[in-house]
């Protein structure tokens, strides 16, 4: 083995042995444990971040760490559209540096789980960086798409993708893209943990409409700069947030906070949860009129 091989060899245990010790085993007694990574630790124990399709029973958590122990953990949130959960235990880990940084094609990396008693490990590169939001098939949006060709076990989803530095990148999931082992970035994650720290769960945002998408006649997309199709409003929540706004059955919702909403998809996509309890503006044709209408966005887990 030459000098450069055993330098990256060892930089690689390096790695894991830098890491190992915040990434856990989660158990739900269910026999099919899965991986943890420690996300913050306080003076009242640890959070950990991990896959949410693998708790499924919240009264028999557990968690194996490093030392071989194992201890009761409680389960603090979950979304289920994201394929992400934060659980507590009592006890203070190591906290890893978590990374939202610049990843490239091509970079080395290491998946990094712990199904069993012992950190296990797989080396691969990323081999997809997407730059663009996109929706999972459960509705949830994850700010990049990021796909590592690295193998990897049964037992590790939830556990940290780590760059060559040592920093996570995000959290590996089998659930989060069909056909495909996706990341949740960290990025991604920094958004969801708060929500999930504080409500259990991640708010979203509605306003109380069921659309339906719909082509814009000539005259009203000559008045919103030529945009071609919008949504129409074929149902509304009674004292929802847009039937306080005024807007009716048979309403078309062109815009919202400047943005186009061009079907169903794009105006949940809009509805981020920022912007609950806040006014927005929306675009809307009645009888081919166009008006502006502010609504309030109201919430929803």
């Amino acid at each position: 083995m030459g000098n450069a091989a055993q330098d990256l060899s060892s930089a690689l245990a390096q790695l894991v042995e830098k890491v190992g010790p915040s990434v856990v085993r989660v158990e739900d007694g269910r026999g099919r444990p899965s991986t943890g990574v420690v996300w913050e630790v306080s003076d009242g124990g640890t959070l950990i971040a991990t896959a949410s399709h693998s708790q499924e029973r919240e009264d028999t958590l557990e968690v194996g760490l490093h030392d071989g122990s194992t201890v009761k953990a409680t389960l603090v949130g979950f979304d289920n559209s994201t394929d992400a959960a934060v659980i507590k235990i009592d006890q203070k880990l190591p906290a890893p540096a978590w990374s939202d940084g610049d990843p490239k094609v091509g970079n080395l990396v290491l998946q990094l789980g712990r199904p069993g008693k012992t950190a296990r490990a797989t080396l691969g590169i990323l081999s997809a960086v997407g730059t663009d939001e996109w929706r999972t098939g459960a509705g949830g949006k994850v700010n990049r798409y990021i796909q590592a060709d690295v193998s990897r076990s049964p037992g590790f989803s939830g556990g940290p993708l780590v760059d060559m530095n040592g920093a996570i990148l995000g959290m590996y999931s089998s659930a989060l893209a069909r056909g495909a082992h996706a990341i949740i970035p960290t990025a991604t994650l920094k958004r969801i943990v708060p929500s999930l720290q504080q409500h259990g769960k991640v708010q979203r945002g509605f306003i109380g409409v069921g659309v339906y998408p719909v082509r814009l006649p000539d005259d009203v997309s000559k008045q919103v700069n030529g945009q071609e199709d919008g949504v129409v409003v074929v149902a509304l929540q009674p004292d929802g947030p847009a039937q306080k706004a005024g807007l009716v059955l048979g309403d078309v919702l062109i815009q919202l906070d400047g943005k186009p909403v061009t079907s169903p998809g794009e105006l949940i996509s809009l509805l981020d949860p920022d912007k609950v309890g806040k006014p927005v503006t929306a675009k809307v044709s009645s009888a081919g009129k166009v008006r502006d209408v502010t609504i309030t966005v109201g919430s929803r887990g």
